[in-house]
C-alpha cells in the first residue's frame, strides 16, 4: 500500500477512534491500544480496515486529545452562529476535530490535502450535505490558521 493510502487509512481510523472515545468515554491510551490491536489491518464485522501509517494515526489521535480546546474553539468560529461543535453529531465532530488538528498543527501536510482527505472520509459516512459542511468548515479553518496558503496554490495553478 502506498504512503498516501496508508495516511488516508490512518485518518479514517483516527476519526473512528475519536468517535469511539466520544461515545464510550474511553481515554486515548485505551483507544490507541484497541485500534492497533483489533482494527487496523483487519476485517471486523465484514468491514476491512486497511493497513495504516500507525505513527500518523497515533499523532492525529493524541494531537486532537491534547489540543482539543484550541481545535474546538477554532472550529466553533467556522460553524454557523448558534451551532457550536458540541451540537454536531459525533462522527461529524470527530471528522472536523481530526481535520482541524491537521490544519492547525501539521503544517507539513498541505491544507488542500487535509480538506480533500476529510471530505472523502465524510463521504464514507454521509450523503451530500455533511461532506459539503466538512469542506466549508475546514476551508474556513485553513484560511484562519494558514493565511494565504489556499490562495497561493490557486494562483500557482492559473
Amino acid at each position: 500500500m502506498s504512503k498516501p493510502a496508508e495516511r488516508s487509512a490512518a485518518r479514517l481510523a483516527a476519526v473512528q477512534a475519536l468517535y469511539q472515545m466520544d461515545v464510550s468515554g474511553k481515554g486515548v491510551i485505551d483507544a490507541l491500544a484497541e485500534f492497533e490491536a483489533f482494527w487496523i489491518g483487519r476485517e471486523v464485522e465484514g468491514i476491512e480496515f486497511k493497513p495504516s501509517d500507525t505513527d500518523f494515526f497515533r499523532n492525529i489521535l493524541s494531537g486532537v486529545v491534547n489540543n482539543q480546546r484550541a481545535i474546538d474553539q477554532t472550529i466553533d468560529k467556522a460553524l454557523a452562529q448558534g451551532w457550536p461543535l458540541t451540537r454536531i453529531e459525533a462522527v461529524l465532530r470527530a471528522i472536523l476535530r481530526a481535520g482541524g488538528y491537521e490544519l492547525m498543527f501539521r503544517k507539513d501536510v498541505p491544507a488542500r490535502v487535509v480538506i480533500t482527505e476529510y471530505v472523502d472520509v465524510a463521504h464514507g459516512f454521509y450523503g451530500e450535505d455533511e461532506p459539503g459542511l466538512v469542506n466549508a468548515v475546514l476551508d474556513s479553518v485553513a484560511r484562519e490558521v494558514r493565511v494565504g496558503e489556499l490562495e497561493k496554490r490557486a494562483a500557482g495553478k492559473r
